[in-house]
């Protein structure tokens, strides 16, 4: 029997991520306009209150919350139109709004039927990394080319962000040798930094992750293995940087479990699906920070 949709739901949940992520791009885009480092809690924090008194001061918010929802909603929507190829019943995006420094805890669909064929468990586990990517790029060329150059900013304010591969090689693309503590972030190009550490730990092959269902597909037989090896080796990469928020991720997928539900089909994946794989693990290696976040004085995300 098939589940009635409560559109209200995904409707609501939509609504308040976008307002959430919406107020947090205001205060941020306040803050680029102004050459202010872009979170100064203790200054910023009066933003939120004062933004209900002029309601209007929101629209700055929206080329980041409108960035950032669409890479989300990319991403999600992969693995539900891939689903829905497969008929495989599965739900519309839930997002989650959330008081933190982006607004939102992202967003999830619900599988909600078995799946039997480890092709298909690729192409659903793929397909939202890769989608959700298709617009990361543009996102970042369209973001960098409104970014700026303010000495020292990445040494300011209260959150300092880490830079992955491909920021990296973008802004020496387009930016030459600035340093890249130099170099400010306009809100959009943030939102694609947002996009590529969500594209970067669900691509962890781990577990259920997506990055753990393209490794069971490919090889169920030996996924819990090299899933608690991964989880090992990230919880390496906290150690070696000194940063507890990998630290931590390691210590739930233990905890959670790293067992992935039993799919009998010995068909092989093809070729084809092997390259994909190869560029889903490149995706990973450029859009992976071993540093995402650090909080003045701590170091969490």
């Amino acid at each position: 029997m098939k589940r009635p949709r409560r559109w209200w739901l995904h409707i609501a949940l939509f609504a308040l991520t976008a307002l959430t992520t919406t107020i947090v791009g205001a205060k941020m885009a306040q803050n680029f306009a102004a050459d202010r480092p872009a979170f100064v809690i203790e200054e910023d924090i009066w933003f939120f209150i004062d933004v209900w008194r002029d309601p209007s001061a929101l629209l700055a918010g929206l080329p980041f919350s409108l960035t950032l929802l669409a890479i989300l909603l990319a991403h999600e929507m992969g693995h539900y139109v891939a689903c829905r190829y497969y008929r495989i019943d599965a739900s519309l995006p839930y997002f989650l709004p959330a008081p933190t420094l982006i607004g939102t805890f992202g967003a999830f669909i619900r599988i909600r039927a078995p799946i039997y064929s480890r092709r298909q468990l690729f192409d659903i586990g793929v397909a939202g990394p890769l989608a959700g990517f298709a617009l990361i790029v543009p996102a970042l060329g369209v973001g960098l080319a409104g970014s700026k150059v303010v000495a020292g900013i990445a040494e300011q304010g209260d959150v300092q962000f880490g830079t992955p591969a491909l920021l990296w090689a973008a802004a020496r693309a387009v930016f030459g040798d600035v340093a890249i503590g130099d170099l400010y972030l306009h809100p959009v190009a943030r939102a694609a930094w947002v996009g590529l550490l969500a594209t970067a730990l669900n691509l962890l092959p781990i577990g259920q992750l997506d990055g753990g269902h393209i490794l069971y597909s490919l090889w169920a037989g030996k996924h819990r293995l090299m899933s608690r090896a991964f989880a090992l080796a990230l919880a390496a990469v906290g150690l070696a940087f000194g940063w507890f928020g990998w630290i931590a991720w390691a210590g739930f997928f233990f905890f959670v479990g790293l067992r992935h539900p039993p799919i009998v089909d010995e068909t092989p994946v093809g070729a084809g699906r092997l390259r994909l794989a190869a560029l889903a693990a490149v995706i990973l290696v450029i859009s992976f920070t071993p540093v995402p976040v650090l909080l003045r004085g701590s170091e969490i995300l």
